[in-house]
């Protein structure tokens, strides 16, 4: 498989699954690309005690840009090969950071270094052995015992998020509130995508599992960013109207 014949740019040459496989590597990384580009440009556009949540937003999908562009590069280049340790290296640095917004948003201070820590450890246990299993043979023992290890650091993350952090949330003001509450929904409802998609492995959906992949991570990653900038700009007119 290392030495089959790379893709061609002309999609209609490639499998139908490989070109629209390859087309949406392209299409992750103009999306991650444009989406750092306009969170580092927002920064300055919002209020100064949330500038450093934009440029966490911007760093997200700058990161992911630059896998994105290599992750294409190898799918590409290797006539379809999955550029799965890229993708795990790319979700070691970006996961954690798109959780640092919870506490950089509820600017809880001291306080939130707990949270920080906490989600962050959790994060990259999640991470590290999700990767371990992907790299067992698929429904050995270890692949197994990782995966489910995996997804009890995600059910632990989404604890954190609702009930430790639940009241502090619902004591914010109401549009980043608002904001909170979607963005807790992105790592309890699109965060599960991430398993479904491992499990995928077991049935041979290489493909089709890339394909989910590649959407939820620009869904996960730029629309989180967003909801949060739109949470920040609408606070302002919340603020603004009490004045």
């Amino acid at each position: 498989m290392a030495n089959a014949a790379a893709l061609s740019m002309n999609f209609a040459e490639n499998p139908l699954l490989k070109s629209l496989t390859l087309y949406l590597f392209f299409a992750g990384t103009v999306a991650m690309g444009a989406g750092a580009l306009y969170f580092f440009l927002l920064r300055d556009n919002v209020a100064p005690a949330y500038r450093s949540a934009m440029v966490v937003a911007g760093l997200v999908c700058a990161i992911a840009c630059f896998h994105y562009l290599k992750m294409t590069d190898v799918y590409k280049n290797t006539g379809g090969q999955f550029p799965t340790a890229l993708r795990y290296i790319d979700w070691l640095f970006t996961t954690p950071l798109l959780l640092v917004k919870f506490p950089l948003l509820l600017r809880l201070g001291e306080k939130g270094a707990k949270f920080f820590w906490q989600l962050v450890v959790l994060d990259v246990a999640m991470i590290a052995t999700a990767f371990i299993a992907e790299t067992s043979t698929v429904n050995s023992e270890r692949w197994w015992t990782f995966f489910l290890v995996s997804c009890v650091c995600e059910a632990l993350i989404v604890g954190v998020l609702y009930l430790q952090l639940g009241q502090s949330i619902k004591e914010a003001p109401a549009p980043l509130a608002k904001a909170l509450e979607t963005m807790r929904l992105f790592v309890l409802v699109g965060w599960a995508i991430y398993p479904i998609g491992f499990l995928m492995a077991r049935s041979g959906y290489g493909e089709l599992r890339e394909i989910i992949y590649n959407i939820a991570d620009v869904i996960n990653k730029v629309g989180f960013g967003l909801v949060a900038y739109h949470g920040i700009k609408a606070l302002d007119h919340h603020d603004s109207g009490h004045h």
